[in-house]
């Protein structure tokens, strides 16, 4: 009821009160651990806590509210400019600061005055190459409702009809036997993003490649997500009439994700940081299934995806075309740069979450 501005302020206002009342009933912590954002009211409220409490506010920077607020708003409107305010007051007055990028550390030292640790976001263990009976597991279950999963789409496998893998098929050559999955982000815009259709114009380049008689392999593009624009986006690519690349948007369960990232052969990331200083998450959960990637491009990306050793980064849709074309030119083959990608991947024995948190924030609690 009421404008915009009133409701909001009452929002804040029921939200402070109510995360107040919550944890002042808790136990008595040592420390407080907070992710920022959502950071309005969450930031003030820990602060008074840790105070009552005697206890140390640790704030955990995954990027600045008031970016994102500036998506919507611009970046001058005053409800923007009190968010960044009350975002640079606040960290100073925590006892440690974490954030996910070393990009981030230094704007939050130099703008901020805030001296911080990177923390990288690191994958759950769960999130792995796939094992061939897995992966036949997942693809039959999907084929239930997800008309590209059908035996009938993959006719160059003899057993796609069976229960189970003839033993002679090797994980290695099933692999290349496939068509392959392409993994795009989930869709969670508030409008429609020029972003999305990138991949969708190289898709038409790759398409118009193989009608001219290049050597590349037919496509199961899944697009996972279940974002407020999923229509929008469903009816731009229905209007596409591929012969060779079939695109699904399932709703997966959750312990599927991690399954069908550790079965495909490429991640697509479209993943744009408001304030060019975080990382995305889904390239995180990708590299811990040894999945090599294409990525936009912005600011701090080579902090995570470098360059022509783990993936590729493009710019527009020409180069997302010209690089898909690239990996997949001659596919199924051992070699090439999707082989190396993935090689260098599974070399590069990343820690998992549990270790990154004990070899990093554990010193720092002393």
């Amino acid at each position: 009821v009421g404008p915009k501005l009133f409701q909001y302020v009452v929002k804040v206002i029921v939200q402070a009160v109510q995360l107040l009342y919550t944890l002042l009933k808790i136990d008595q912590p040592s420390y407080i651990l907070l992710q920022n954002p959502p950071g309005l009211p969450g930031i003030a409220v820990a602060w008074v806590v840790c105070l009552f409490w005697r206890s140390k506010l640790i704030i955990d920077w995954h990027n600045y509210g008031y970016t994102i607020m500036s998506l919507t708003h611009g970046r001058n409107h005053p409800l923007v400019q009190i968010t960044k305010w009350y975002e640079k007051l606040f960290g100073r007055l925590s006892d440690f600061n974490l954030c996910v990028t070393n990009a981030m550390k230094e704007d939050l030292w130099v703008n901020c005055n805030i001296k911080a640790v990177t923390l990288y976001d690191k994958p759950a263990s769960y999130f792995k190459e796939t094992p061939l009976e897995l992966q036949h597991q997942l693809y039959m279950k999907l084929a239930k409702d997800y008309e590209p999963f059908k035996p009938h789409h993959v006719p160059s496998l003899p057993w796609a009809h069976t229960k189970k893998f003839p033993p002679q098929v090797s994980s290695q050559s099933l692999l290349f036997q496939l068509k392959l999955s392409s993994l795009f982000p989930s869709l969670p815009v508030p409008s429609p993003s020029p972003a999305f259709l990138e991949p969708l114009q190289a898709l038409e380049d790759y398409e118009h490649c193989i009608n001219e008689g290049a050597k590349l392999p037919p496509v199961v593009c899944v697009i996972t997500g279940k974002g407020p624009l999923k229509d929008y986006y469903n009816g731009l690519i229905n209007k596409l009439h591929f012969k060779h690349i079939q695109i699904c948007t399932p709703w997966l369960e959750a312990e599927d994700y991690p399954l069908l990232l550790g079965s495909a052969d490429l991640g697509v990331c479209l993943h744009k940081s408001s304030s060019g200083l975080d990382l995305p998450m889904k390239v995180v959960d990708m590299f811990g299934c040894c999945l090599p990637v294409c990525a936009i491009y912005f600011e701090c990306l080579h902090e995570l995806v470098r360059h022509n050793e783990n993936g590729l980064i493009f710019r527009d849709s020409t180069e997302l075309a010209e690089q898909l074309k690239m990996l997949f030119l001659g596919f199924p083959t051992l070699e090439g740069k999707l082989q190396s990608f993935r090689k260098n991947l599974r070399a590069s024995q990343q820690l998992h979450w549990d270790e990154s948190w004990d070899q990093t924030v554990l010193p720092l609690l002393g």
